[in-house]
């Protein structure tokens, strides 16, 4: 298939310091991979090319054929890319429900006029605002709390509100940054499944950075591993997992005890 998002030999530096190496990614649609390595290894800095946060120090960022390198954030979101943060970002003063319909206007087509003059075309289109909203609530399991404020939400809701807010600007790509962090064991096990369906659902391609091993193992049908800014690693989970380097350098004394590494 041809890829939606390629990075080629993406390198960031800041000053001296190499965060990114000659980074090479590409995603189909449809494809789900995961993004590893331990603290300091270069993941976000990587996501952060990629979404037009930082502009690469060299290499290139491709999207549908289109370099964007250089293209700030909304411009990037607008033509496909969206992603979830470490930490979690709503608004946390509007509702979960107009949490997602702000990030629907990305695709609105009446202008201020027809706004101001609240015409037919507006009302329509407000109406189909209001629809698909709802339906990405839905779909991330959060159509109960529709109207409940987002700082009132559980944390693990929260989380799931992002990615439905991110879902809502109609992404090709969607990057999702830790997003089991801070949730209990019963919530990262209905994460893995929820974002299985999401990949079926709208055949997205998804890059996942994630700690939890057993989470990114069980969902991922490929990982790249960085170490200080370098790949050393590339293939499938239990190829990664038994890689000598990904070892010595992320999974741990855990690993070679034959636990799993948390």
């Amino acid at each position: 298939m041809t890829p939606v998002l390629q990075a080629r030999r993406v390198t960031m530096r800041f000053g001296g310091l190499a965060a990114l190496s000659d980074f090479d990614l590409s995603l189909c649609p449809g494809e789900l991979v995961g993004l590893i390595g331990p603290n300091g290894a270069g993941k976000t800095t990587a996501f952060n090319a990629i979404t037009g946060v930082y502009a690469p120090t060299s290499g290139e960022v491709v999207l549908g054929g289109e370099v964007v390198n250089g293209l700030r954030p909304h411009a990037i979101c607008a033509r496909g890319v969206a992603r979830t943060f470490q930490n979690v970002r709503l608004f946390k003063d509007l509702s979960a429900f107009d949490n997602v319909r702000v990030a629907c206007h990305g695709a609105a087509r009446s202008g201020f006029a027809s706004a101001w003059f609240l015409t037919a075309t507006h009302d329509a289109e407000e109406r189909r605002i209001a629809a698909r909203a709802e339906e990405f609530l839905a779909v991330m399991d959060l159509g109960h709390r529709r109207d409940e404020l987002a700082r009132n939400l559980p944390y693990g809701e929260q989380r799931r509100l992002e990615i439905a807010r991110a879902l809502a600007t109609g992404p090709r790509v969607l990057c999702l940054d830790e997003p089991a962090a801070g949730t209990n064991a019963s919530e990262k096990v209905a994460l893995m499944g929820l974002i299985r369906r999401i990949r079926d659902a709208f055949g997205l391609a998804i890059l996942v950075i994630e700690h939890d091993m057993r989470l990114v193992m069980g969902v991922s049908e490929r990982i790249l591993v960085l170490d200080h800014g370098v790949t050393i690693a590339e293939g499938r989970p239990e190829e990664v997992r038994r890689d000598p380097r990904v070892i010595e350098a992320y999974l741990g004394d855990a690993h070679r005890a034959g636990g799993e590494a948390r």
